[in-house]
């Protein structure tokens, strides 16, 4: 990823490795597992032959409107790879998906074999549902990923002729000209190509999109208008059922207000985190303050009443979307992979734009909970949804008929490299603490940074300095929100007192090779408590370990999560049983097993002392099915028999 002189910016992927105890496994599963297994598929759903454009009706795997973008992230994926390895067959494999988009696309750019094969003469009718700029969204970000990994331009030639189109199109007299896209994402990768090529154009495009949002006429009434019909979707969305309450479905697609005026986050959940991406890229290309003052509105209404503690976003399911204030059910949570994973897209931009920590504790809060609960510990099976509380237990499944998920995990963790270190011109930003290294140029000679630690199970960095000659700049360590005031920060074996500033510690210096710095964080166990606005969470305790959120599984206890019960003045210790290699918090609690005696009775409910095991919530369901909550009683305090 380019970035100009003075601008924050992540390392390119070749220029960081990730090699620790935590992370490295997890991602060489991806690389071995979880690409291949998404590669056969989308063979065996028919999404790599519908580009052969060989489908007749009548034919089976009848090509979806989004079938493009699962391919285009499988793709982006095995580019992150890709940059980092050479694999020749892994190579070939994506060639030949170049290949196959490459042979559906239009003479004039076009690319949805839906429209072409399916709805021939019905292209760029229904924005509002039909996926076509979702789907051009991510193809542009697997050719600039593809270009970048392996300096090809095969995919990069082709999207570019399909967003010339679009931005034809877009304009003046063309068939959308004022539209924007139901299911956001094309805004966020323009920005992308725009950083990729230095052609303007291409910024100018994702402004353009994003001021058409929500502005009257209302576009997706005129579209309608001119279809005659509800378009793609039919009535399947359970907000057409409302004919009432037409707010309801602008809010949906984020579409109710003109972005710069909005003040809540609204509607489907991926589509807003995506949205927010884009607009903080673009406030941040065009130092625009109207737009970054938006972003930074929607954050704080995100942050204060609608998020998981496990950085999940979504609490209803019938429209995937957010619920109102402080309206998040546990069992009943939604917060959808992919939403999470969006507000790690986000949170990133954010911390670029503004240079405040308080955006990554929240990337990593996302990152170790609400995102890695989606994929199972052996890369095969994931969770769309993301309960924080389930009576019966679930399972993953293999693949989804809507598959955006999984190859959303496997790019979003092969890419895991953007988000470790920040770059500008006089200092190397750490944001999250991975074992490994990272290099760059320092006023025209070399640098490295190696990281050391056992994080998230040890609070412990050790980071060394290895450069050609002394080299002056900023290193800028975050101090994580949950650590407080509870760190220790040292400097070639010398206790230092540093200021934070913006949730980061800086050490401003001339460093020699050889430099070494220690940072220690308290990783106790905390209980944490909700708002009490939150219903689902009133008189319930959450347990949570450095960035890691803790839950209780069945298999570790003496029976139904729902019967336990944890005292306040119960003491929590650590335990990393070699059977998970993860770590459990393990405390005294109480159990109450399920009464008999009818529905109500007079008799108290008897109990009994029992230990209570946790799990790392990323970790739960990996060991069959059983109940699970992420939220505790709190039991009361005295004797119990």
């Amino acid at each position: 990823m380019t970035t100009r002189p003075g601008r924050r910016g992540p390392l390119p992927i070749e220029n960081v490795t990730i090699a620790d105890e935590f992370w490295a496994p997890r991602r060489q599963i991806v690389r071995d597992r979880t690409i291949p297994h998404q590669r056969e598929h989308l063979a065996a759903g028919g999404q790599f032959d519908a580009l052969r454009l060989a489908w007749r009706p009548g034919d089976p795997h009848e090509p979806h409107v989004f079938w493009e973008s699962d391919v285009a992230k499988w793709i982006e994926a095995a580019s992150y790879v890709l940059a980092r390895e050479r694999d020749a067959d892994l190579e070939r494999d994506v060639d030949e998906a170049i290949g196959l988009l490459g042979n559906a696309q239009q003479p004039d750019g076009y690319l949805n074999v839906y429209f072409t094969l399916v709805k021939p003469g019905q292209r760029f009718t229904d924005l509002r549902d039909a996926h076509e700029l979702y789907g051009a969204g991510h193809l542009i970000e697997a050719a600039v990923a593809h270009y970048e990994a392996t300096g090809k331009t095969s995919l990069l030639d082709i999207v570019k002729r399909y967003v010339d189109l679009i931005d034809r199109e877009l304009g003046p007299g063309g068939a959308i000209e004022g539209g924007y896209d139901g299911h956001e994402e094309i805004e966020l990768a323009l920005v992308k190509l725009y950083r990729a090529t230095g052609e303007r154009k291409y910024l100018e495009l994702s402004e353009r999109i994003l001021d058409n949002r929500g502005t009257e006429p209302y576009y997706f009434d005129l579209e309608r208008d001119r279809r005659g019909d509800e378009g793609w979707a039919g009535d399947h969305a359970a907000f057409r059922a409302r004919p009432q309450q037409p707010e309801l479905f602008r809010e949906y697609s984020q579409a109710h207000a003109p972005v710069r005026e909005q003040r809540h986050v609204v509607g489907h959940a991926v589509r807003a985190m995506y949205l927010y991406s884009a607009m903080a890229d673009v406030a941040l290309e065009r130092g625009d303050l109207e737009l970054r003052t938006a972003c930074e509105r929607l954050w704080n209404d995100l942050v204060s009443t609608k998020l998981y503690i496990t950085g999940g976003v979504g609490a209803d399911r019938t429209l995937e979307s957010f619920g109102g204030s402080y309206d998040l059910p546990d069992a009943d949570a939604y917060a959808e992979t992919c939403a999470a994973i969006g507000l790690v897209f986000w949170a990133h931009r954010m911390a670029l734009l503004t240079g405040q920590a308080k955006y990554i504790d929240v990337l990593e809060l996302a990152l170790y909970n609400g995102v890695l609960s989606g994929i199972s510990l052996d890369g095969t099976h994931f969770f769309y949804g993301n309960p924080l509380a389930t009576d019966h237990g679930l399972e993953r499944s293999a693949w989804f008929g809507t598959a955006c998920c999984p190859p959303n995990l496997a790019r979003l963790l092969s890419s895991l490299e953007h988000y470790i270190y920040a770059r500008d011109d006089t200092s190397l930003t750490v944001n999250l603490y991975v074992a490994g290294s990272a290099r760059w140029e320092q006023d025209g000679g070399s640098v490295s940074l190696h990281q050391a630690t056992a994080y998230p199970w040890d609070g412990n960095v050790t980071l060394t300095v290895e450069t050609d000659a002394v080299r002056t700049f900023a290193l800028k360590l975050r101090v994580p929100g949950w650590a407080g005031s509870a760190y220790h920060i040292a400097v070639n074996g010398e206790a230092v007192a540093v200021n934070i500033r913006e949730g980061y510690a800086t050490l401003q210096r001339a460093w020699h090779s050889g430099d070494s710095v220690l940072v220690s964080f308290q990783m106790e166990p905390t209980r944490i408590w909700a708002d009490q606005r939150v219903r689902s969470t009133l008189g319930k305790v959450a347990l949570r370990r450095g960035p890691i959120v803790h839950c209780v599984e069945e298999v570790d206890n003496a029976g139904p999560v729902s019967g336990l019960g944890l005292k306040r003045s119960s003491g929590l210790r650590i335990e990393h049983p070699d059977t998970l290699d993860v770590d459990q918090i393990v405390a005294e609690g109480v159990f109450e097993p399920t009464p008999g005696g009818g529905l109500y009775t007079c008799a108290p409910h008897s109990a009994c002392n029992v230990e209570i095991r946790t799990v790392p919530y990323f970790a739960w369901a990996n060991r069959g099915k059983g109940a699970m909550t992420t939220w505790l009683r709190e039991a009361a305090e005295g004797a119990l028999g």
